[in-house]
């Protein structure tokens, strides 16, 4: 059965509240004041918790009141204009028969889920006819799931980096770590809050929760723990690549500067007697007008001493 809320003005429209057996699930995209003002009047939550569905940011936490607990988490969610992991916050009300969720309207599981729930009898059924606590172990499970194929995402890039890191350019190589870099700090800083959370969810036992939390919140955490594994998986490989990077600029930039050196050096011995002899004063084998057999016998030298110098390198293998 679906319902349409209303107190005064309508507060939410027909496709915002489900119901399945003695459950309720009150579905908010992008809360207004009007929503908060609505689940005051006829839920009498309190005030803080209130305030923090209509802030930006707050931080993953558990608060346990009287007849329902509040609950504030994050999932990522790629934006792929700026190639990049943002958070998104989830606040969920869960009470004895009804559950409350709030978020800005990013979370596409969510919406799915729900969606689900409300065109389809069975599916309201099947998520809707137990509890609360076990409608919102499948939420979880949804949005901890979708992690996975952001995270393959990043995999994806780490592998195009090390296979481009050897062939590619050192500008294009260090922008792609970059990239990875800046959007894995996003994702850990995301999923790392979360760990304590699903933990508790998993630990301890509320009243509205009727089924076995070690079971089903158990699978959560044990999810978010290989989330995070992966993730510090991916920060050791990424740093791996990053020295790697470097050690490839510093020695590229070596090989360059011992090319340039060596030239140097050859071109030093003839630049030096080019100099010595062009000085305005008599000096001895000096070149005269139409006397081009000393000029020859100079270039000749000249080359000399730099063939002599490059065979030196040579056998020193400098080259």
């Amino acid at each position: 059965m679906v319902t349409e809320i209303t107190s005064g003005e309508k507060l939410f429209d027909i496709s915002s509240v489900c119901c399945g057996g003695k459950l309720t699930w009150y579905y908010i995209e992008k809360p207004t004041e009007r929503e908060v003002q609505y689940l005051a009047d006829n839920f009498h939550f309190h005030t803080l918790a209130l305030d923090d569905v209509l802030s930006k940011v707050q931080r993953p936490k558990i608060d346990d009141y009287a007849s329902y607990l509040f609950i504030v988490l994050h999932f990522p969610v790629f934006d792929k204009a700026n190639r990049v992991t943002t958070p998104s916050e989830l606040d969920i009300f869960v009470g004895e028969n009804f559950l409350v969720t709030s978020h800005k309207g990013d979370l596409k599981p969510l919406s799915k889920l729900f969606n689900e729930c409300l065109i389809d009898e069975d599916m309201r059924q099947k998520y809707m006819g137990r509890s609360a606590g076990y409608l919102f172990y499948h939420i979880l499970d949804r949005l901890v799931n979708y992690c996975f194929p952001i995270l393959d995402k990043i995999i994806e890039s780490i592998d195009q980096v090390e296979d481009l890191i050897f062939t590619r350019t050192v500008p294009e190589t260090v922008r792609g770590i970059s990239l990875i870099r800046r959007d894995l700090i996003s994702f850990r800083r995301i999923i790392h809050p979360q760990i304590s959370v699903v933990e508790e969810l998993e630990s301890e036992r509320y009243p509205f929760f009727k089924e076995d939390p070690d079971v089903y919140f158990g699978d959560i955490a044990d999810h978010v723990r290989k989330i995070w594994d992966s993730l510090e998986d991916c920060k050791e490989v990424v740093d791996g690549l990053a020295d790697t990077s470097n050690w490839l600029t510093s020695h590229r930039i070596q090989e360059v500067m011992r090319f340039l050196t060596i030239v140097m050096a050859l071109i030093a011995p003839p630049t030096l007697i080019a100099s010595i002899y062009g000085m305005n004063i008599h000096l001895p084998g000096g070149i005269t007008t139409g006397d081009s057999l000393t000029f020859i016998l100079v270039v000749v030298f000249m080359l000399l001493t730099a063939g002599g110098m490059l065979y030196y390198f040579y056998r020193k293998h400098w080259l």
